[in-house]
Order: structure tokens, then sequence, then C-alpha cells
């Protein structure tokens, strides 16, 4: 590998291996990606590093089973995990996606003391307490990716719903990476105007129900869960991370008091660079909002209850 800075992918799968070819493309850091099964890494690696020729970016992308590669990682991406299938709730898979994403923890930190470590596998929110009690690392370099595709998904049907352009979109949501979360009308806007004065109030209930169960629609399409979008989105975190962007995106952080959650991850807005989170931002919430984000932290703590290290 060159002399690039260095980011893992630890799970070569759909999400995986999209996220470790947006990353390739970003062209600012070689990429590790790491499964447990036998030639599958090496096979994606081998093929996205071909890609280089026509896409026209540099790094060399190294597929592995195991992590001596992956050494002095400045993040380290965890997709690893079985995905959803149809009729099965993200909650279902906590018991076996915890015995992975506490494996993998341990053997990546290992190789990287100083990464910062970004969850994507589901139960998303339950993930992100088994990654940070695995790691014992500061809660600014453990968080979950969540809020930005759900954010990316309302988004998409805001614009949809209002003939703009989703780029004019501004929306957040927060909340647990389930049917809980809470879009935060109040805050969304298009083109500066808020959505409230722009789409009647069941068109943005319908929406919100959408975005609420928009990775079990996929799953029910696919017959597994969705992976273009959840890449991009860990991508765009990747970029603030090692870019030190200090971008304001909703992240899945650890709350210790925060919107009156105390010891939970849970979506909130925060500031992301290169020390990871680097501030959670309290939003202005309204009465019905607040009382969402309450309803969304008893859920995620029903989840978190199950772990067997809870």
């Amino acid at each position: 590998m060159s002399g690039r800075r260095k980011v893992t992918v630890v799970g070569a799968g759909n999400v995986g291996a999209t996220c470790a070819q947006e990353l390739a493309r970003r062209d600012y850091a070689d990429v590790v990606l790491v499964d447990i099964k036998e030639n599958l890494p090496q096979g994606k690696a081998l093929d996205m590093n071909q890609a280089a020729a026509v896409l026209g970016y540099e790094p060399g992308i190294v597929g592995s089973n195991g992590y001596g590669e992956t050494a002095g990682s400045e993040v380290v991406v965890i997709t690893a995990g079985l995905p959803r299938s149809p009729g099965m709730s993200r909650d279902d898979l906590v018991t076996t996606n915890e015995r992975i994403v506490r494996s993998v923890t341990e053997a990546a930190m290992a190789e990287s003391p100083d990464a910062i470590l970004l969850v994507v596998s589901n139960p998303l929110d339950a993930m992100c307490h088994v990654a940070r009690s695995a790691s014992s690392w500061p809660k600014e370099r453990v968080f979950g990716m969540a809020g930005i595709l759900d954010t990316a998904r309302f988004s998409a049907f805001i614009a949809w719903q209002t003939g703009t352009s989703v780029k004019d979109v501004t929306a957040m949501v927060l909340g647990g990476h389930g049917d809980q979360m809470v879009p935060v009308v109040s805050a969304t806007t298009v083109g500066g105007v808020p959505l409230r004065r722009l789409v009647a109030d069941e068109a943005i209930e319908a929406m919100v129900e959408r975005t609420r169960k928009g990775g079990g629609e996929i799953v029910n399409l696919l017959g597994t869960s969705a992976w273009y979008a959840p890449a991009a989105a860990a991508a765009q975190m990747v970029d603030a991370i090692v870019l030190d962007e200090k971008r304001l995106l909703p992240c899945t952080a650890y709350l210790e008091g925060e919107y009156g959650i105390e010891g939970l991850y849970m979506g909130v807005p925060v500031k992301l660079g290169a020390a990871g989170i680097e501030e959670i931002v309290e939003l202005d919430l309204s009465e019905a909002e607040q009382e969402a984000m309450r309803a969304s932290a008893e859920a995620v703590r029903d989840v978190v209850s199950v772990l067997s290290g809870s």
C-alpha cells in the first residue's frame, strides 16, 4: 500500500463493499476491506482496483481476512453482521450481531489504537453500545451512522412531494434508528422555506411514516437490507472525519444528559471532524418532538437491555 492515510471497512457485503468503493473514488485514502469469508474481500478489492483505471482514482484497495493490513487506520467502519431479511426487525438481529460486532471491534482496535470507530451494523443504537463497551474508547471516537441515512430518505420523499431538487431540501431525523425515529419537521425546509408552508400536514405525516419504515420497505422489495444509501451516508461521515470538515450531521452519539437522555446512544445533530464527535448540538424541539424523542429513547433502551453486556 502507498503512504496515504488509511480507512478500514469491516464487512465486504453489500454495504461494506459499496462504502469501500465510495471511499476509493474520493481519492484521499487507501482502503482495507476485511471479511471473514475467504476470497470475498480479495475479489472485491481486485475488482475495485481495476475500476480505478476507468474512474480515475489512485488509492490502493486491499482485501483481507485478517487485521494486519488494517494497522494504523484513521477510521474503522464496521458493517459486519447479518443483514435483515423480510419479516425481521432491526432489533431481531441483536444477539447474533452483538457477538460479531464485539469480536471485530476488539480485532480492529488492537491494530489501530488511535482510530475512530464508525458503526453501521444493525440494530445500530445497540451495536454502538457494544463497540464502546468492547473498546472502552471515549464516546467521541465511537459512534454510529443512521441519521444521515434516515434524513436522506426523508429528503427524497420531500423532494418528490414538492417537485423540487433534493439539493434544496434541508431535513433532520433524530432518535433511534427504528420505527420510533423522529423526523424534526420544525427544522425542515425547502430552499429555506419551512416544509409546513409547502405541504399539508397529512402529506407530511405520510412522509414521516414512510421514512420510519424506509428500511423495511426496501427489505420487502429486495429480500435484504439497503446498501447504496447506507454506504453513501457512511462515506460522508468518513469524509467529515478524515478531511476534518466540521460538518453538522445527524449521528448516533452517546448522550449524557443532552436532550434529557442519560447514558444512551441516540441520533442527534453533531459536529463531526478529525477528533470524531466534537460537539453535540441541541436543537429547540417542539413539545411533540421532545415527547417523540423520549419515546424513541425508551424503545432503544428496550433493545439495549437485551445485550449480554448491558
